[in-house]
């Protein structure tokens, strides 16, 4: 075997499978899930690299067979389930000493874009959703020769704010064939931590990392909930943004050919239902799913979400490499909501114009699962559902991604 090409494997052309990483995850994700969290630029063997990438996706989600409260049906029984998104990155890595590396990054891990309109017959439930997220981040490692390679400990800490509104048809005239919409405004903000481990043999190009990402705890969360009848404070109480466990491994099997896979847990069932309360007529005591102070709620109801994915890499020259993956998403939905599986193959291809600087291209094709949503017990004997029920087919969604990394 040839171990200066596989060596190789890991640094020019190699981060080409990041990229595909993130325009395959951002495609299937469920939940809020978006770029979720990466950390793979901490790796780069270079002293200091920086790198820049977006990915939009594409989902085409149509619900179809929609009924109302209390079978109303007077408006259209199919809407467009989904909108298009883009979803940001951007890191600096360094080498603070030998065996130390920091890296800051900046990303959009959690949001939904949802705009079926107020003409279909599950507008009660849903006229707009729009729901984003900004993350600060702060990891470092420190390294050291174990065996034939070397083992690596991983910590870090990040800041998150996620704020968002949701619309919804609050009356009906049959007359008209409109009605009134309330809108909730919120936000809210919190900390979170990481911690990792991984071990690497740079002469096969292998790497196994695990890393977990911790809760973060919104106990702040505030806004307004506008009605025809006005406007006023309100709050929500706290809830969690998930915690998350992965494990990647990647591996040379050939010359020039790179195998990788990955398992991954996100702690989706956190997100249930979200009170939303009025300030400060309603105290926290009786601020509770289906609580005398609610006046309102965000329904998730979700369940645990699985990704594992598979795939291999090519380095064709000092110029030239590509990847391609194929991902399984087990949906976070489970009677409510149209987060059903996701089966998603990406490919992409790396350009390195200069042994410093690397130019991507990725892109992803995927298949959303068919499914229905209805009514769904859930805590405190809340039944979500009960304003809408609809059908969904088996759908299309698709990304494309392009990035750069700089590194001396």
């Amino acid at each position: 075997m040839n171990i200066l090409r596989l060596k190789a494997l890991l640094g020019a052309g190699c981060f080409s499978l990041a990229l595909i990483g993130t325009a395959m995850s951002s495609a299937h994700a469920g939940g809020l899930e978006r770029g979720g969290y990466d950390i793979d630029l901490l790796f780069d063997p270079a002293p200091f690299a920086t790198e820049a990438e977006a990915t939009y996706v594409m989902p085409d989600r149509k619900y179809k067979n929609a009924t109302g409260p209390s079978g109303f049906n007077f408006l259209k029984s199919t809407a467009d389930g989904a909108e298009g998104y883009w979803v940001p990155r951007i890191g600096v890595k360094v080498q603070v000493v030998q065996g130390v590396d920091c890296m800051v990054d900046y990303s959009q891990p959690w949001g939904a874009h949802t705009a079926p309109g107020a003409s279909w017959n599950g507008a009660f439930s849903n006229v707009e959703t729009d729901i984003k997220s900004n993350n600060y981040a702060g990891t470092c490692s420190y390294k050291f020769d174990v065996g034939k390679g070397q083992l690596r400990f991983i910590g870090g800490v990040f800041y998150q704010d996620i704020s968002g509104f949701k619309e919804s048809l609050v009356g009906f005239n049959p007359m008209t064939g409109t009605g009134p919409i309330g809108r909730v405004d919120l936000e809210a903000n919190g900390w979170g931590w990481r911690t990792g481990v991984a071990y690497e043999i740079p002469e096969i190009a292998l790497r196994a990392s695990l890393v977990y990402n911790s809760q973060v705890k919104l106990d702040n969360i505030s806004g307004t909930l506008t009605t025809p009848r006005g406007s006023q404070a309100i709050y929500g109480s706290t809830q969690y943004m998930p915690d998350s466990l992965e494990l990647k491994v990647q591996s040379g099997i050939a010359p020039g050919w790179l195998a990788f896979g990955s398992i991954k847990w996100v702690n989706w069932s956190v997100l249930q239902s979200v009170p939303i309360c009025p300030t400060p007529q309603a105290p926290s005591a009786v601020c509770f799913t289906n609580g005398p102070g609610q006046v309102t709620s965000l329904d998730l109801m979700y369940r645990d979400g699985w990704t594992v994915t598979g795939g291999v890499g090519h380095k064709f020259n000092d110029q030239w490499s590509a990847a391609g993956q194929l991902s399984w998403d087990r949906g976070t939905s489970h009677g409510y909501g149209a987060q059903t599986d996701t089966w998603t193959l990406g490919g992409g291809v790396a350009y390195t114009p200069r042994p410093n600087i690397e130019v991507r291209l990725a892109g992803a094709i995927g298949v959303l699962t068919s499914g229905h949503s209805g009514t769904l017990a859930g805590e405190n004997g809340y039944v979500a559902g009960e304003d809408a029920s609809y059908d969904f087919g088996n759908d299309l969604v698709t990304a494309f991604s392009g990035g750069i990394k700089i590194k001396f």
